[in-house]
């Protein structure tokens, strides 16, 4: 499936109502904060990330997609441990990377939204893990296997996951 190139007259824009906008970050936040606790296996799998990825590919407005990543950032650090603004940052990178590449790429397709699902795991992994490392001082330990097993595993939840929330979007 090859990743094409679109004009700026081929891009569509997709809105969301405000439930939907609301709604649907924070049922990841909350199923992101309990479910590992549940099912140990889940801890390879982040929804609110993957959340962050599906609206800003469908925006295509780097602002937004700014916005949309640091708010679901801030509020995954409020519900964690660690100190507020580590997931705030790595989100708002992906937010934003994501958005500007939708706006330039056919994003729609699934050979499409799992390379770029699992190239964000892996730019949000790096800069979670520089940020947490090297500005806060945590000490955290990088394990390739793991990264490697999660960015698959995301990148193949996110693509259904992205297939359920197309129902969701509406044009501009």
């Amino acid at each position: 499936m090859p990743i094409t190139y679109t004009s700026g007259e081929q891009i569509e824009v997709y809105r969301f109502s405000i439930p939907v906008t609301v709604g649907v970050p924070l049922i990841a936040l909350f199923l992101q904060a309990f479910l590992p606790r549940r099912i140990p296996a889940f801890s390879y799998v982040d929804l609110p990330l993957l959340v962050t990825i599906f609206f800003a590919m469908a925006r295509r407005s780097p602002i937004a997609g700014l916005f949309t990543g640091a708010a679901i950032g801030l509020t995954q650090d409020m519900l964690g441990p660690y100190p507020i603004g580590i997931y705030g940052i790595a989100k708002t990178v992906v937010g934003f990377g994501a958005s500007s590449l939708g706006a330039k790429l056919d994003v729609e397709n699934v050979g499409a939204r799992f390379l770029v699902t699992l190239v964000f795991y892996f730019v949000h992994a790096g800069v979670y893990f520089w940020v947490a490392r090297f500005m806060v001082n945590l000490t955290l330990h990088w394990s390739w296997s793991h990264g490697v097993v999660a960015g698959l595993v995301n990148a193949v939840l996110g693509v259904g996951l992205y297939h359920l929330l197309d129902k969701l979007k509406q044009r501009t």
